[in-house]
């Protein structure tokens, strides 16, 4: 099981940061519309199959955030 709400973490530190879908898309390389996608079907972010093992070894998934000293 993934602990996180991976689609509302994104959400969330777009907002404290005041940065578009879009642009953050951009700035990875991809599109506004891409990273949508994403955060609307978070299993395509952390593999399924990884955390179906990780299920099966009797262990959940916990991500973890850290902002960088250098921004």
């Amino acid at each position: 099981m993934l602990l996180n709400n991976i689609e509302l973490d994104v959400k969330t530190k777009c907002i404290e940061e005041k940065v578009s879908q879009q642009k953050i898309g951009e700035e990875v390389g991809t599109s506004g519309a891409y990273v949508s996608r994403l955060i609307n079907h978070p299993e395509k972010i952390v593999n399924k199959t990884f955390l179906a093992m990780m299920e099966k070894l009797g262990y959940d998934v916990r991500l973890t955030y850290e902002e960088r000293e250098s921004k």
